[in-house]
């Protein structure tokens, strides 16, 4: 189960994914409005396991610590991003790491550019890539700690092999495939992979 909440004055995505036979889930950045994604989860029946950060970045993770107060789920993030959070973080994110859903499983890619600690989560038929990929475009990289390269170079080593159908769930906006954003993101062309 996936559902995508915009929330804050940023419209940021938070996503809570679930495994539908385990009733086990997760919170991808929980920016604002917390009292919604909880909602969310209870109406749903939801047992939040852990709580994912893509970045250290305001808009995706000013709601962190009252939605673990709320779950008491573990908060996870890059250690480059941690210094962001309001609270300690009860662990941190690292290339290639697996994060068990229920019966699936997650794995991490350190992306950054965006942000030093950005990383983006591959699951089953999707990648959720926070602020590094967007709809027909990329994040900002002109924040401390930000690289225009490191992120042009993390979507075309990391995410654009993933294959072309896989659906891409941005930190904003509406959602894509790898293979749209290979062919037509204007950050990419010309693409040869």
């Amino acid at each position: 189960m996936l559902r995508k909440l915009m929330v804050g004055p940023y419209q940021t995505n938070c996503y809570i994914l679930a495994c539908k036979e385990t009733g086990e889930g997760v919170v991808i950045d929980p920016g604002d409005e917390i009292n919604r994604i909880a909602g969310e989860i209870s109406q749903n029946g939801i047992r939040i396991k852990k709580i994912l950060i893509t970045h250290g970045h305001i808009d995706h993770i000013g709601g962190v610590d009252e939605l673990k107060r709320i779950t008491r789920a573990p908060v996870f993030i890059h250690p480059y991003d941690a210094s962001a959070l309001r609270i300690p973080p009860d662990g941190s994110l690292r290339e290639g790491q697996s994060i068990q859903v229920g019966t699936y499983t997650l794995s991490v890619l350190h992306t950054p550019g965006h942000s030093p600690g950005g990383v983006c989560f591959l699951a089953p038929g999707a990648v959720f890539t926070g602020d590094t990929l967007f709809a027909g475009s990329i994040g900002r990289t002109d924040f401390p700690g930000g690289s225009h390269e490191k992120l042009l170079q993390g979507v075309r080593e990391k995410i654009f092999p993933l294959g072309d159908d896989l659906r891409v769930y941005p930190g904003h906006g509406p959602a894509s495939t790898i293979g749209v954003e290979r062919r037509t993101n204007p950050f990419f062309q010309p693409y040869e992979s």
